[in-house]
């Protein structure tokens, strides 16, 4: 087990089974030790989960859980991506974190640190990564936030 794998556990959470593509592309590609992951949606136990516009509907808290569970896609993809061991992740590089938004809506920041502060939990210091959050006026099958990742891997 890795220290993601146990900081996950102390947390009291569980990585789920990947998502696969509802598209044509892939789940992640590999290029030298960088491994960029395809946006992620809140996809649940249950299926989609937070639909709707975050600032009309859906609260910024909803929005940064949204986003945290995003954020737990866009891990277990990685983990995938690193065969099953999550102890290859060096640093998360960068994610980028698109928000359904109602038009008068501006605290896409605020949103965004539900998968930020996941991330800096989950990795500590190699946490830490440069960010976009921007607003979007739609997002797939209408749901709140959608974030991709850019990570290193050993």
């Amino acid at each position: 087990m890795s220290k993601i794998d146990d900081r996950l556990k102390q947390l009291g959470l569980e990585l789920p089974v990947p998502p696969m593509p509802v598209a044509s592309y892939v789940p992640y590609v590999i290029s030298g030790k960088l491994v960029s992951i395809s946006g992620q949606v809140p996809i649940g136990p249950e299926g989609p989960a937070f639909l709707g516009k975050i600032g009309a509907g859906l609260s910024l808290e909803d929005g940064q859980a949204a986003a945290r569970l995003c954020a737990l896609n866009l891990l277990a993809q990685l983990k995938a991506a690193c065969g099953g061991d999550l102890g290859k992740v060096r640093r998360c590089v960068k994610l980028t974190v698109f928000v359904n938004a109602a038009p008068d809506f501006t605290r896409q920041p605020e949103v965004a640190n539900g998968a930020s502060d996941l991330m800096v939990a989950l990795l500590g210091e190699a946490g830490k990564h440069s960010r976009s959050a921007v607003g979007a006026g739609s997002l797939p099958r209408g749901v709140a936030v959608e974030v991709d990742g850019l990570f290193e891997i050993a």
